[in-house]
């Protein structure tokens, strides 16, 4: 196998199946996400209302990481994910019937908003689980030495289904309706079902198995505190997305300020990830492992600046080109993290330490999603994403400046020695 061989990754057949997988889920979830906000802010007319949709997915998410992340690295990997998919389509076919005029055409507004906040709160109790078992599942799928483009190939495709799912979303419901949309939704998770037991059950690498869920949270955390590398390039993307999360209001900016419709809503959202998308295919070629820290601290503050663009613009296609910019950076970085948490975390601590990637990132997106909600409610859509933009300026330049380890972060000899092992 060629040392820079772009597609190593691609050469593996379970892979290739665990990437259409994973596409056909991510588009649904992406088609999902952008329904929910489109139809709670069409209910409402208040930005606060979408705040609460973060809300209702943060408090599952985050209060269930870490017994999520002890579960996966106990667990089989392959029927766990399974599991979690099965259970997500329930979620997508009780979102189908909410949308249904025949079930809720009597419901009021408030009984309809319920019904979904409770949804999405499930949603985010099986979003906990989905992370680490994904995380888990790729390392027992490709061999070490090219973790790296699987991590690359791996964030390339939800970017794709990301920005495929959120651009068919925004043209959708208004071709056919929000309720129709969501049936498609159903379809494609449905589909995702299917295909991953065409990936084989892999082992547990776990050498405790049984281990206390105390034992085993204390020193998951204690590695992950401990590991300066990994540590600060989870405060980093937290702090960055939490405070530039412009895309839980891009329903207001599409409908408010920009006023472009459903289908400028739809190109919002997918300037975001086409940026990234066009990027992480580029880092195929081009890896970005050589001075990896300095990497990821100029792309999150390349992305800081392309937020506070949007915020001030009133031009529609300034708009897009500023949330082009900042799929991006966004891309590096994205890259650049996935690479250092494969390469730098033990297999048998994998779901563990995804479970607090979860907390810091993940969940920090609908953190950030209720943060900005609250803002704009406060201060307007428009100087709410402002300050968040420069609150992640302020970020990379405190962490850039106090984390030596990350700052001088080089993963070329890592991969060395995973090549040198043969593994």
């Amino acid at each position: 196998m060629a040392k820079n061989d772009p597609y190593a990754a691609l050469r593996i057949k379970e892979f290739n199946i665990f990437l259409l997988v994973r596409f056909a889920l991510v588009f649904g979830w992406s088609m999902q996400f952008i329904v929910i906000e489109w139809q709670v802010y069409t209910l409402t007319k208040d930005p606060l209302y979408l705040g609460l949709v973060g809300l209702m997915e943060i408090i599952p998410a985050f209060t269930m990481a870490l017994f999520a992340g002890h579960i996966v690295d106990q667990k089989e990997k392959r029927n766990l994910f399974a599991l979690c998919i099965a259970a997500f389509s329930l979620i997508s076919l009780g979102l189908f019937f909410l949308t249904w005029d025949r079930v809720v055409g009597d419901w009021e507004t408030q009984t309809i908003l319920i019904f979904i906040y409770i949804l999405v709160f499930f949603g985010g109790f099986l979003r906990s689980f989905f992370g680490p078992t994904i995380f888990s599942l790729i390392a027992l799928i490709v061999p070490k030495k090219i973790y790296p483009n699987a991590a690359t190939w791996s964030s390339s495709t939800w970017k794709a289904a990301t920005v495929s799912g959120a651009l068919f979303a925004g043209f959708s419901i208004d071709w056919i309706g929000v309720h129709t949309t969501l049936c498609i939704v159903f379809a494609l998770v449905t589909l995702a079902l299917g295909v991953t037991f065409f990936i084989k059950k892999k082992p547990i690498l776990n050498p405790n198995i049984g281990e206390s869920v105390k034992e085993s949270l204390k020193v998951g955390l204690r590695f992950v505190f401990s590991n300066k590398a990994i540590l600060g390039a989870l405060s980093l993307d937290m702090i960055a997305v939490l405070f530039g999360g412009a895309i839980a209001l891009l329903s207001v900016f599409a409908q408010d300020i920009l006023h472009v419709g459903s289908k400028g809503f739809g190109i919002l959202n997918a300037s975001v990830s086409i940026g990234s998308i066009l990027t992480m295919f580029i880092t195929t070629y081009l890896p970005v492992n050589k001075n990896a820290g300095k990497k990821l601290l100029i792309s999150i503050f390349g992305f800081g600046i392309c937020i506070i663009i949007f915020g001030f613009s009133e031009l529609f296609w300034l708009s897009v080109i500023a949330l082009f910019f900042s799929g991006v950076t966004d891309g590096v970085s994205m890259v650049i993290r996935q690479t250092i948490l494969q390469i730098k975390t033990p297999d048998h601590m994998r779901g563990r330490v995804a479970s607090v990637n979860s907390m810091f990132v993940g969940s920090s997106n609908e953190l950030g999603a209720f943060e900005s909600g609250i803002a704009a409610k406060i201060l307007g859509p428009s100087v709410a994403v402002i300050f968040g933009g420069v609150m992640t300026l302020i970020t990379v330049a405190g962490i850039g400046i106090k984390n030596k380890t990350l700052r001088e972060l080089d993963l070329t000899l890592d991969i060395e020695e995973f090549e040198k092992d043969g593994l």
